[in-house]
């Protein structure tokens, strides 16, 4: 049976409900002192050449922050599906070099009107800066947190998938012949595309601290709430809507190989966002942590605007078959359906499917010349599973 990506598969129950203040049943912040992983790693290197010897790991005793088992020790799992999406993510391995790109350079210089113009190319200079913040937070910030092995080597690959991201945006710019200095400039030029770039940072860059230890309530409150902007929000709404423009282009036959490159991207960003949402929700249940409502409801509030400060720009003359509509009430259809993944209330009450054919993207399995380009169904090995 060919594997089939199901996106509403993901959604589980939700959590169980803690009572008490918004930090769930805790009276008073477990203090863990900072002795374990490091300590026994000091300890291994000290009783090098001695008969002095360390306790097994015992899986049970890790958890996704605040561990105190070994860190450099892969198995026993306590989290197996972290492996899982680890081998699935290798069998995707991919090249923006698979991909012939001499279709769009006819198309991006004789084809598209200047609004189809304005629109590619300020979906890639978005599109440039994201994925290399989206690398800077994997690989800075949420990696060394993390306090299980099994979490982080699937987060290695997701650190080297999202520079694979910016090598393709890069390739596709060389390619068209667009000038790099001016398209990498514009998220910093223009308001709409900074203000998405800026609220990102902002909201991350608790992430990038140090000095707290996740030991302190308030400190794993913000880092939840950080980790989980960038699974549901940067990754699961902001990338997934993201692409729509393109993929617009595509449906009437244009820029079809570069929207066939971000049908590869789309497959990589979709398990990045299943595993941030299950990493986050496996972090509220070991924590007994209950999500501050009115920062949630802040959160996507935000992001909805400046969501729709990018749309009113990029789309501000419509393509045939695509508005700065019907990217917003996408937007607000697919943050229903991350809320849902996470156990919580959708934010957007009523929001319509506008692009059923979004989904297809990802799912897409198309049967092509082996000498014209790649079969889209990329993978190496053994069945692809999609979690």
């Amino acid at each position: 049976m060919k594997p089939t990506l199901k996106f509403d598969d993901w959604d589980q129950p939700a959590l169980p409900a803690s009572s008490g203040n918004r930090f769930g049943n805790t009276n008073e912040p477990r203090t863990v002192a900072r002795s374990g992983p490091i300590a026994d790693a000091d300890n291994a290197i000290n009783t090098v050449g001695t008969n002095s010897s360390l306790p097994p790991v015992d899986a049970e005793q890790k958890r996704v922050v605040n561990g105190q088992t070994d860190i450099n020790q892969l198995a026993p799992f306590k989290y197996p599906w972290a492996w899982s999406f680890f081998l699935n993510a290798n069998r995707n391995h991919w090249t923006p070099l698979e991909i012939s790109m001499a279709q769009d350079v006819h198309d991006y210089q004789h084809k598209l009107t200047p609004a189809e113009r304005h629109v590619f190319e300020n979906v890639l200079a978005y599109l440039t800066t994201s994925d290399i913040l989206a690398m800077r937070n994997i690989g800075l910030a949420v990696m060394e947190k993390m306090s299980a092995p099994e979490l982080q080597i699937y987060q290695a690959r997701q650190v080297y998938e999202e520079a694979l991201h910016t090598w393709t945006y890069q390739h596709c710019i060389e390619t068209l012949g667009i000038d790099q200095r001016e398209i990498y400039n514009r998220y910093r030029v223009v308001p709409e595309i900074h203000g998405k770039i800026a609220l990102a940072n902002r909201r991350l860059h608790g992430v990038l601290q140090s000095a707290r230890p996740l030991t302190d309530r308030d400190a794993l409150h913000e880092f939840a709430m950080a980790y989980l902007f960038f699974a549901a929000v940067f990754e699961g709404s902001w990338f997934y809507n993201g692409f729509s423009p393109v993929f617009a282009l595509q449906r009437r036959g244009l820029m079809k190989g570069t929207a066939e490159q971000l049908q590869y991207i789309m497959r990589d960003e979709v398990l990045h966002c299943a595993f941030g949402i299950r990493v986050v929700r496996q972090l509220l249940d070991e924590e007994n942590l209950t999500l501050d409502p009115q920062a949630l409801r802040q959160m996507w509030d935000e992001a909805e605007a400046a969501e729709t400060a990018y749309a009113g720009y990029i789309l501000r003359d419509p393509i045939l078959g695509y508005n700065a509509g019907l990217h917003i009430e996408q937007f607000r259809f697919v943050a229903n359906r991350r809320a849902r993944q996470l156990g919580l209330s959708e934010p957007f009450s009523g929001a319509e499917n506008v692009l059923p054919w979004l989904d297809e993207q990802a799912n897409l399995r198309k049967e092509k010349n082996f000498f014209e380009t790649r079969v889209t169904e990329y993978q190496t090995g053994g069945a692809l599973v999609w979690e």
